[in-house]
């Protein structure tokens, strides 16, 4: 067999290749891509989204109405419990820790 007839042959077979690829690959241009699948939101009419819109004002300003009437008012406040002697001891007892705690780190300094 004559090798340029064989040649003339496979160049003949890749031209019809590169043919079938170039057509299948417009195909696939105008074809969506399948990773970016859309799917259509269900939502609600407009009419429904402001009926919703205004219950929930209204629910939030009942809830609020009602913080409003439980918040203690200053004539309503209860006293301090603790007297005024606990809260001297306590306040004794807290200066005479951090006289230690500075008293340690004095010594710890100065040595």
């Amino acid at each position: 067999m004559d090798i340029n007839k064989i040649l003339v042959e496979l160049r003949a077979e890749r031209n019809r290749i590169h043919q079938a690829i170039s057509v299948l690959e417009a195909v696939h241009a105008t074809e969506r891509p399948q990773t970016a699948v859309t799917r259509r939101r269900v939502g609600m009419s407009s009419s429904a989204r402001r009926k919703l819109s205004r219950l929930l004002k209204q629910r939030w300003a009942q809830g609020k109405m009602q913080r409003a009437k439980a918040k203690p008012t200053q004539a309503t406040k209860r006293a301090r419990r603790m007297s005024k002697a606990a809260r001297n001891r306590i306040a004794a007892a807290q200066r005479a820790r951090w006289a230690r705690v500075k008293s340690e780190q004095a010594k710890k300094t100065a040595a």
